[in-house]
This record gives structure tokens, C-alpha cells and sequence, in this order.
């Protein structure tokens, strides 16, 4: 009867060990590709019609395209360490960019180590120290426009493994400062509707999408390599930490700044040439993985699983989007927080009686801000362009836009006798999320008065 048992029990065990080893075979290989300051309409999928992004389009043609997808907070660091501990910035310490999150805050790159993953990273994945800091199995920084997929390659050809795989791919581009070559003819580019039309900002504008096209060659061979290495067995990952260092883009909370690509193909899992309009943010992308892959989802995160989305299961994710910006050392002293529907978007400007301003305008380099030179004078000569700039500079306390009528947030209805109503409601909400996030409305550095001169480079070195 002992022995018969035992042969049970010995059976069973061997079921489970094979049904475990088949779950492990099963976790797919991951490749996540991050671009740096690349605003979402800024990709041929989302209707540019001057910059080319051929194979962002075709791995949007593999998998989902998410016309709905932001970011926690629109600068480089913040946003960064949003994405890998799925927690906002006042929950998880790095509020200014150059900061980073508390020591003791684990990273969700290590929960998919303990569920079998190697993660390695190359290029800009977090920010500044916090990539040798996040305990990947292997890390290698690649200068802006290295050869990414040829370091990839190299990686994987000397370390062969067993285990599924994380590859964090991170480029520098389109950050500044902006190649020097230009594939787009200047007069031919397009600039939004609130921009100043100058030479200058033109020239710029075609350097800024050369550095988009160059990352999409780069984004096409890692594709490829992929595909080569993994074949089916491969969730492919594409999006941007936030948009571009333009005026009303990064460091701000409006659409351009905060709206960032985010395209998903895993085939025989994600439907082909899908799209969906369920709102996600970058805190949602580590507990969608570990949730794809079999893995635990911590209880206390700010971040939820948008599996279901992916799998078709449904098209909606979150009712509301919360953003922050909390300011980028003395060039950038203007903190900001915002609330999102499928429509509306109301914002709150901590020091309306102080000047916003940041690198763009203060750092006015070739490849840079240089063309800021230009908007001045204009500015001087001009009515309208005397309007963009100051509406720059100036902001009041609340804004609150209607999204569906202005997809560009140029008509602020917040003394509107109508939406009175939706604007305490999203006001009332966000004040209720800031507290609950603990945010502490930190002022990071002096802010720069409205009733003195405007803060310059030579301001800043003193």
C-alpha cells in the first residue's frame, strides 16, 4: 500500500515539475525599445505626415497601437523611475528630474528575475547612475546614435541561455542636442499651430526629425534581430519617456508633453494592426509584463495590468490620467499637476505668479534651443507671435481644456459658465489624489517672480 502511494505521489510530482517546466517554456522573451523625448505625434502611426517612421509603422501592423498612452511626469528621471518601480513620483521620491527613487523601493525589473527573467539593459533605460544601480544581470551604456543592435547582438551571441529574456534597448534620440544633418527639407516640415514659423525653429524642427528617422533604422534592426533570435516566442515593446524639449511639450503637462507612444506586438497573443483608446500610463507597463508572464504583482502600487487590453478583452483601462512635474534644477522652477478624462484635462500651475521657463529657452544651443533667439524677435515685431511667446512665459493658476474641441489646448475654458460643473469635479479629484499620493507640492530651487527679468543662462551661473 506504501510503495503504491509513494508511485502516486511520485507521479503527481513529476506532473507538476513537467507542467512547470512547459509554464517556463511558455514565458515569452521581451524586448522593450525606449526612445527619449519623442512626442506621440510625432511617429507615422499616429498621422505625421512629414517625419518617416517605417518601422514603428510596421511593428504597429504586428501588433496594438495605443492612441491613449502618457506618462507619469514629463522629464527624463521621474519618468523613468515611474516606469520601473510602477509607483508616481511623490510615492517613489524622484519628484525633480536628476533625482532618483528611495533606496529601499524595489524595482519590478527584479520581480521578473525572481520569475525566471534575465533582464539586461543597454543604452538610456533609467537615468544617470540609476542604470548601474538597478541591478540588471547586465548593464552597458551606448553613446546617442552607438550601434544598439549590434551591442545587442554581440550580447546574446557570447551569453547564450535558457531562460526567457528581458532587453531593455534604450536611444538617445530625438533628445538634444539634435544631429547636425538634416534628411528633411525645412521649408517642408510641419510645426504646430502654436509655434513661432521662423527659419530658424524650421531648421531645427528637420535636425529633431532626423534624429527620429536615424532611432527608427535602429528600432528596425533590433526588430529584426529579435524576430531572428526569438522567432513567435517574443513580446515587442515599443514608447517614449516623454515628448520632445520643445515649447509646451517637455516639462509641461499638456498633450505634447505627456502623450507618448506605445505600440505592443506578441503574435498569436496581440492582434495584428489593432488599435485601442483605453487610457494607460507608464506606471501600468511593468505589472501588464509580470502579469503577461506569470509573475506576482505587488499589492501597493500605483501602476494596474492592462493585460486584458492587449488580449482584446476589452478597450478601456483608466477613467482618469494623473500627471506631475515637480521642476529640473534652477533651469525649470514651475511645478505642475494635472488631471485627464477621455475628454477633458484640467491643470494646476503651483506658482502662477512666476515665470515658467526651462532649458529650451534658457540653454539656446545649436541643436538645442538656439532658434529661442529667433521667437524673441519675432515676438518684438509681431502680434500674434508676441501672444505665443508670452503665453509661454505666463500661465495662469487653472487651466482646463476640452480635448475633443481642442486637441491642442490653445482655448482655456476655465471661467466657462458651462463645464463650472466637470472643472470642480476634476479639481476636487486631483486635490484628493495629491493627498492620497502624499505629495508635498515641493518647491525644488528659487522660482523666478513675474514681475522680474526672465531667467537666462548667465542668471543661473551666478
Amino acid at each position: 500500500m506504501a510503495t503504491k502511494y509513494l508511485k502516486k505521489l511520485l507521479f503527481f510530482f513529476l506532473l507538476m515539475l513537467f507542467s512547470s517546466a512547459g509554464i517556463a517554456q511558455e514565458q515569452p522573451n521581451i524586448v522593450f525599445y525606449i526612445t527619449d523625448d519623442q512626442s506621440q505625434r510625432d511617429a507615422g502611426i499616429y498621422g505625421a505626415e512629414v517625419v518617416e517612421t517605417p518601422n514603428m509603422d510596421r511593428l504597429a501592423a504586428r501588433g496594438m497601437t495605443f492612441n491613449r498612452a502618457f506618462i507619469a511626469s514629463p522629464a527624463c528621471a521621474p519618468s523613468r523611475a515611474a516606469l520601473l518601480t510602477g509607483l508616481m513620483p511623490a510615492r517613489n521620491g524622484a519628484e525633480a528630474n536628476h533625482t532618483y527613487p528611495d533606496p529601499d523601493i524595489p524595482l519590478l525589473t527584479e520581480k521578473l528575475q525572481e520569475n525566471g527573467y534575465e533582464v539586461i539593459a543597454f543604452g538610456k533605460v533609467a537615468h544617470g547612475p540609476m542604470n548601474e544601480k538597478s541591478n540588471f544581470d547586465y548593464y552597458e551604456p551606448v553613446p546617442k546614435r552607438g550601434d544598439l543592435s549590434g551591442k545587442v547582438e554581440e550580447y546574446l551571441e557570447e551569453n547564450p541561455s535558457d531562460s526567457p529574456r528581458l532587453i531593455l534597448v534604450g536611444d538617445h534620440r530625438p533628445h538634444v542636442l539634435w544631429t547636425e544633418k538634416m534628411e528633411y527639407d525645412p521649408e517642408n516640415v510641419d510645426l504646430p499651430d502654436y509655434f513661432i514659423d521662423t527659419g530658424e525653429t524650421r531648421e531645427h524642427r528637420a535636425r529633431y526629425y532626423t534624429d527620429i528617422s536615424g532611432m527608427d533604422r535602429e528600432l528596425g534592426e533590433v526588430m529584426d534581430l529579435a524576430q531572428d533570435r526569438f522567432g513567435d516566442n517574443l513580446l515587442f515593446l515599443f514608447s517614449s519617456d516623454h515628448g520632445g524639449q520643445w515649447p509646451f511639450a517637455k516639462w509641461n503637462l499638456y498633450e505634447a508633453g505627456i502623450k507618448v507612444p506605445v505600440i505592443a506586438a506578441w503574435p498569436g497573443h496581440i492582434e495584428e494592426g489593432s488599435r485601442t483608446n483605453a487610457m494607460v500610463s507608464w506606471i501600468d507597463i511593468f505589472p501588464t509584463l509580470l502579469d503577461l508572464t506569470g509573475g506576482s504583482i505587488p499589492g501597493d502600487l500605483d501602476g494596474r495590468s492592462f493585460a486584458p487590453v492587449l488580449k482584446g478583452e476589452t478597450d478601456s483601462h483608466r477613467d482618469h490620467i494623473f500627471t506631475t512635474h515637480s521642476g529640473d534644477g534652477k533651469f525649470n522652477v514651475y511645478p505642475i499637476r494635472s488631471v485627464r478624462t477621455d475628454r477633458y484635462k484640467y491643470i494646476l500651475n503651483l506658482l502662477p505668479d512666476h515665470y515658467h521657463s526651462n532649458h529650451s529657452d534658457i540653454n539656446r544651443y545649436d541643436g538645442a534651443g538656439e532658434y529661442w533667439h529667433s521667437w524673441e524677435k519675432a515676438a518684438k515685431e509681431n502680434p500674434e507671435a508676441e501672444a505665443i511667446y508670452n503665453k509661454y512665459f505666463e500661465r495662469p493658476k487653472e487651466e482646463f481644456y476640452d480635448l475633443q474641441e481642442d486637441p491642442t489646448e490653445q482655448n482655456n475654458l476655465i471661467d466657462s459658465g458651462q463645464h463650472q460643473e466637470i472643472i470642480s469635479d476634476l479639481r476636487e479629484r486631483l486635490q484628493q489624489w495629491m493627498e492620497e499620493q502624499g505629495d508635498r507640492k515641493l518647491i525644488y530651487n528659487a522660482p523666478y517672480p513675474a514681475c522680474g527679468p526672465k531667467p537666462t543662462r548667465a542668471m543661473i551661473n551666478e
